[in-house]
């Protein structure tokens, strides 16, 4: 079974995959070896002491080892101490803390020894110790009483815990005390104001120690500050503070800095190798002193120097040697500076150069254990054996010490031991543990057989071969079965077996063999190594800006090795993208909807397979319109300007370009904004020029490319002093709107350049050209004066002039305008037609004298029609058509003509108020032109020699027809004509036979009609003679037929070839030269509507099947109906009326049935019921089926009800529940009661003369009447 290894690609995952690799070259388990320590716990060991107490210790050997434990450097009996309990196969204290167990009873040194016959091994020596958490001591605080400026150390002095606790500073609320600057807490957990505030007054300063151990926090007692300032101290509080309690009554003056920590000038610090150096400053002074730190004679080390606390703390990670030296801080502010310097020395506890490796020999090799180590001061280097002192330890001929060395020479099996390196100086010590295993044991490889690796292409491949033996095995590699052995630059080989391919190709996939040889035997083993593709990114995301709420996406399309799978991850400014529904991660990209400005930053693509991965970022930058500017300020006033500044907002990444200002007239428009001007973006102050008697209001509008921020807030108000206007109304204009008037108008002044109150204006006319006096007159604010009762189109100057109650304008410019205008008086005379062509005609007139234009002249109109077509003799609707040439033209073109046809026309004078008389109607005629293409062209009946050809007249014959011509030609398979026939036929004709054709064979066709003027255009059409009698040799579409409408027609046609063909209609205008517009014919159906066609236009039209090429029918012309504003429908033809009609009649029988059964059933009119109502009721029982009394049996009286024969529930007759009166029944007096009080007149009056027989009505019943029954 082969097993899979992914081999990474970076150079640092390869140093770190080497040397695990090196690491793990043990002795195998399943050989003797001495033991050796693989798990312990630390040197310095604090526990919880509410919780039991493990203090590991494991380790591995053959035979496995046994474990003893020393307490304070003598031997520790777990066995007597019921408390202490030894894990099974492991040398694992437990001390059972938690069953009544004290921690602080079992303080003290430990030591593990793990033995077996081959050697010990020793632990570290493990400091157990319990962690304290003790609670502030008991103490007095006395309120700290301090005056404005000074500074103050509020001391917190937490108890001796362990570990040491971390101090904090809050409140009563629990909430933290805000640091600063002025304001911080020191190293030590005191709390160091630089200078107190007022607002540092507050009776809730508190210490509070966290003991992490023990997950416990002390609290300090508050304390209480109250801070007095000199200018508010009254003398009640001075009468109870003494002049010590408030240092003094002087004013708060600017002190220069003090420090408060360090003290003094120099100071030294002494930190361990590897630890933080913390070097802190924190000073005194108003204001506040700002903090800088120096090396003298160096810098301060870049990547590892960081300022905490407001620069009051130096902080240096992993310290070295290098490090020491004098550090300086600086505390500066307005008034002065001073200075610490404090000396480090950088110490180290013993660090390792060589540690001792295990050491694995045959019998008779030699070999070597070497123990280096460093550290400040040098530390010492001590041997054990078996955890002897080595001065002690049994001897051994086969080794020799040698300061830091042990030398081996010519070991025996019982040379086996275990060696411990200690090397310590006053700050700590190092111990290490290596044995020397003597062992005769062939070579055996630890690598998994065919184990396979996979590396990516152009990388590094290690190949594993973990081997052992003893004496150590030669290792040799071979690539393929018989290949020969490896060598070169290409291969790097590693002491541990390991073939390294620097850069592995493709070719360097393949099976490589490992072999290990000693003395004592021989053994190889295979590997596989495959190389993939490395994975790409061909599509990079892209660096984007996007509008706020937008929509961005960012693609990353990879490309990667087809048997990896890889895994897509995006992140933002890399971290996780944010949990919300807006961000949707597709497989090639990311999609951002509804953007916000919390989106900007850098967003990165990563691919990640088993062996590779690969990213790309890009940086979306989230735009807006500018955040609005703020801070608006007036300066600089006078009477007709102002200077406006601001401060600009937010651009929201996008440049401001300009702003832009406005104004409110508060006084003339309040709440209405004008544009005043715009400034570059760069500038934020404008002077702007201001109007008299105006209340301003400014507001400024940043732009960017975006578009325009929100306004700003309004500036305050400005109002200017009144004066006389500085202009007059613009667009002043004299126009009369009848005959007799002059109509002045103008555009009146805005409000602010009235420029004071009382705006007027002076309203000033004369007739031009005569000797006459201004008239004027004086008008309120308007925009119109009416001047009445003035000659009819008449010049006039006119002038406007503003004024105010400061005084007038400056004198005004005067314009010219006219008094109204009148009809013209006189139409065009002397009109005469040109005609040019049969479709163009040219028309003259001379022109009218401008008096009698009375007004403007616009121009003349000429208004032409059609009588009629001089080739049908017929009369058509009359369209009249009008064309206007401009100005005094004498002349026109009128275009679009009909050919040979009779036109007449007039002409007309135009001015500004209309038309004037029209001129004698003209006559004139258009000569012949060519006729249009015949109406249409069918081909039917074809034999084997002939085809017979039927067509229609052209529907625009355009004059007399001469004759028609027809021209055909063959065409072969491959659509190639041949010779061309042409045939002259007389113009009476409507048809004619093809003879002497040729069988089976397409020919095209081309038809048009002449007139004396020449030839039309011509309409074309295919067809086909047959090869026999019986069956066509081709498919063919003949009896195209059409049916048209206004605006549709419906096609329709007869079609005889093979099944499933696929038909199309083409169409167009008749004798147009535009192509054919093409509709497919859904499915094989034989008819089409064509839609959307022009009322009254001639179309030629024609069907094809798809795929027969060239394969079409004759053509067909039809014309749509003439367009009507609205359509009388014959509403006695509509599917609607009949079926209402139906219902009617339905209805008007079922009633006559009813009255006919009602009829029969004798039913009788009230004035019988309400006799039966008094008469015995043994003789006229109830019926059951409807409550009603039975029939009345006198057979007197047989009368029908012309209306309905029942009463209402009151059993009285209301007048309108009956039209017809029943008096036409009965006889006597009107008005009469009978004796049981019924009203018996409503029966009196005239009977018929001629009474029904039996029980049917005499007269035939009408709809409405049975209408009225039913009801």
């Amino acid at each position: 079974m082969m097993k899979k290894m992914s081999i990474p690609t970076s150079k640092t995952s390869l140093v770190l995959f080497l040397c695990q690799i090196i690491s793990a070259l043990d002795v195998p388990l399943d050989l003797s070896q001495p033991p050796t320590i693989t798990q312990q716990s630390p040197k310095d060991y604090i526990v919880d002491p509410r919780e039991n107490i493990v203090i590991q210790c494991e380790a591995k050997g053959k035979p496995p080892p046994s474990f003893s434990w020393t307490r304070n450097g003598t031997h520790f009996d777990i066995d007597k101490d019921a408390q202490v309990t030894m894990k099974p196969n492991s040398g694992t204290l437990v001390i059972n803390i938690m069953n009544g167990g004290k921690a602080e009873a079992y303080e003290g040194v430990y030591q593990c020894t793990a033995r077996n016959e081959r050697g010990a091994a020793i632990s570290n020596n493990i400091v157990i110790r319990p962690s304290r958490s003790p609670l502030w001591t008991k103490e007095k605080l006395e309120p700290n009483h301090v005056r404005e400026g000074d500074s103050l150390v509020l001391h917190c002095r937490p108890p001796v815990g362990l570990p040491p606790p971390i101090i904090f500073w809050m409140d009563n609320a629990f909430q933290r005390l805000p640091q600063s600057e002025r304001v911080s807490q020191g190293l030590n957990g005191d709390l160091y104001f630089s200078n107190v505030q007022p607002e540092d007054t507050r009776e809730d300063y508190i210490c509070y120690a966290r003991f992490n151990h023990t997950q416990t926090i002390q609290q300090k007692q508050p304390i209480s500050v109250k801070v007095f300032s000199m200018d508010s101290l009254n003398d009640t509080i001075a009468a109870n503070l003494s002049d010590t309690d408030i240092y003094g009554a002087k004013p708060v003056t600017e002190r220069q800095p003090v420090l408060l920590t360090p003290t003094g000038s120099t100071s030294t610090k002494v930190e361990l190798r590897g630890n933080v150096l913390l070097l802190e400053c924190i000073a005194a002074g108003l204001p506040t002193p700002v903090i800088r730190w120096i090396k003298e004679g160096g810098e301060l080390p870049a990547n590892r120097t960081f300022f905490e606390n407001f620069k009051k703390t130096l902080k240096i990670i992993d310290v070295s040697e290098a490090d020491s030296g004098n550090y300086k801080c600086i505390a500066r502010n307005t008034l002065g500076s001073v200075h610490h310097v404090i000396s480090v020395t950088v110490k180290a506890a013993p660090y390792w150069i060589t540690a001792p490796r295990n050491l694995v020999l045959s019998p008779g090799e030699d070999g070597t254990l070497i123990c280096r180590a460093n550290g400040n001061p040098k530390p010492s280097i001590s041997w054990l054996a078996n955890g002897v002192p080595i001065a002690i330890a049994p001897e051994d001929p086969s080794r020799k010490v040698d300061g830091d060395t042990i030398i081996f020479s010519h070991v025996q099996e019982r040379s086996s031991a275990v060696y411990q390196c200690n090397a310590s100086n006053e700050y700590g010590y190092l111990l290490a543990n290596a044995f020397v295993n003597v062992l005769a044991e062939p070579p055996r490889i630890l690598t998994p057989a065919n184990k396979l690796y996979q590396v990516i292409a152009d990388s590094p491949a290690l190949l594993d071969c973990a081997y052992f033996g003893s004496p150590k095995p030669e290792i040799e590699w071979f690539k393929g079965v018989k290949g020969s052995i490896l060598r070169g630059n290409e291969y790097v080989f590693h002491d541990n077996g390991t073939l390294e391919i620097p850069v592995a190709q493709k070719n360097s996939a393949g099976t490589y063999t490992c072999v290990a040889r000693n003395e004592l035997g021989k053994i190889q083993n295979e590997v596989q190594l495959e190389i993939k593709d490395p994975t790409m990114i061909i599509k990079q995301p892209e660096y984007k800006v996007i509008q706020r709420y937008g929509q961005v996406s960012f693609e990353c399309i990879i490309k990667h090795d087809s048997t990896l799978l890889p895994t897509v991850t995006w992140l933002k400014d890399n971290d996780e993208l944010p949990d919300d529904e807006r961000f949707l991660v597709g497989k090639d990209n990311l999609t951002i909807m509804n953007v916000t400005d919390k989106d900007d930053g850098t967003y990165t693509c990563i691919v990640n397979t088993t062996l590779d991965s690969v990213s790309a970022s890009a940086v979306l930058t989230v735009v807006a319109r500018p955040n609005p500017p703020f801070d608006l300020e007036l300066t600089g006033q006078l009477e007709r300007s102002i200077e406006l500044s601001w401060i600009p907002g937010d651009e929201n990444n996008s440049p401001i370009t300009n702003f832009v200002i406005e104004y409110e007239d508060a006084l003339h428009e309040p709440g209405v904004w004008h544009y005043q001007t715009e400034v570059p973006g760069t500038q934020t102050t404008v002077q702007l020029k201001l109007s008299p008697y105006v209340n301003y209001s400014f507001r400024v509008i940043a732009v960017n490319k975006i578009g325009r921020s929100q306004p700003s807030e309004p500036s305050e108000q400005y109002l200017t002093k009144s004066a006389s206007p500085d202009e007059n109304p613009a667009n002043v204009q004299g126009i009369g709107s009848e005959p007799d008037n002059l109509v002045i108008t103008w555009e009146p002044l805005k409000g602010f350049q009235s420029n004071g109150p009382g705006l007027q204006y002076k309203v000033s006319w004369r007739q031009k050209d005569v000797d006459d006096e201004w008239t004027s007159v004086i008008v309120a604010n308007v925009s119109k004066y009416i001047v009445s009762g003035t000659p009819t189109f008449v010049p006039y100057e006119i002038k406007v002039q503003a004024l105010n109650d400061l005084g007038y304008a400056p004198e005004p410019s005067e314009v010219i305008g006219h008094s109204g205008e009148d009809l013209p008086m006189v139409a065009p005379g002397n009109v005469q037609v040109h005609v040019i062509n049969s479709t163009l005609a040219k028309v003259h007139w001379d022109p009218v004298p401008l008096k009698t234009v009375r007004g403007h002249l616009q121009g003349y109109k000429v208004y032409y029609w059609k009588v009629q077509s001089l080739s049908r003799r017929s009369r058509r609707h009359v369209e009249k058509k009008i064309l206007t040439f401009r100005g005094n033209k004498t002349f026109g073109m009128l275009p679009g003509l009909e050919p040979y046809s009779s036109y007449m026309l007039n002409v007309r004078v135009v001015n500004g108020k209309g038309e004037g008389p029209a001129s004698p109607d003209k006559v004139f005629k258009t000569p012949e032109g060519v006729p249009g293409s015949p109406s249409f062209l069918k081909i039917t009946n074809p034999t084997l020699d002939s085809l017979t050809l039927e067509w229609g007249s052209p529907t625009h014959p355009n004059g007399i027809l001469t004759s028609y011509t027809l021209k055909f030609q063959p065409i072969n398979n491959t659509h190639e004509l041949g010779p061309l026939v042409e045939i002259r036929i007389p113009a009476n004709e409507s048809s004619l036979i093809l003879k002497n054709l040729n069988y089976s064979t397409r020919y095209k066709f081309y038809f048009n009609a002449q007139t004396s003027v020449g030839s039309g255009s011509q309409i074309t059409e295919e067809a086909v003679t047959i090869m026999d009698e019986v069956q066509p040799l081709y498919p063919r579409i003949r009896n195209v037929t059409t049916a048209a409408a206004e605006t549709y027609a419906n096609i329709s046609w007869e079609y005889e070839g093979p099944d499933h063909a696929n038909f199309y209609v083409e169409y167009g205008v008749a004798g147009s030269k535009e192509d054919w517009k093409k509709e497919i014919v859904n499915g094989s159906r034989s008819f089409f509507v064509l839609k959307g066609l022009t009322p009254g236009t001639a179309y030629k039209v024609r069907v094809g099947a798809e795929g027969l090429s060239g394969f079409r029918s004759s053509e067909d012309v039809f014309e749509t109906g003439p367009a009507m504003a609205s359509r009388q429908v014959d509403i006695a033809t509509q599917g609607w009326f009949i079926g209402l009609m139906c219902a009617v009649a339905l209805l008007i029988l079922i009633l006559l049935i009813v009255c006919f059964i009602r009829r029969n059933k004798g039913g009788k009119y009230p004035v019988k019921e309400k006799e039966d109502a008094h008469a015995d009721p043994e003789i006229q029982p109830m019926k059951e089926d409807d409550g009603t009394f039975g029939e009345y049996s006198d057979a007197e009286d047989h009368k029908p009800l012309k209306k309905g024969s029942r009463t209402p529930s009151d059993r009285t007759v209301k007048k309108e529940d009956s039209d017809d009166s029943l008096v036409d029944y009965g006889e006597g007096v009107n008005g009469q009661f009978n004796e049981d009080g019924s009203f018996i007149g409503q029966y009196s009056g005239k009977k018929e003369k001629e009474p029904a027989e039996g029980n049917e009505s005499s007269e035939a019943p009408s709809p409405v009447n049975a209408m009225n029954s039913f009801v």
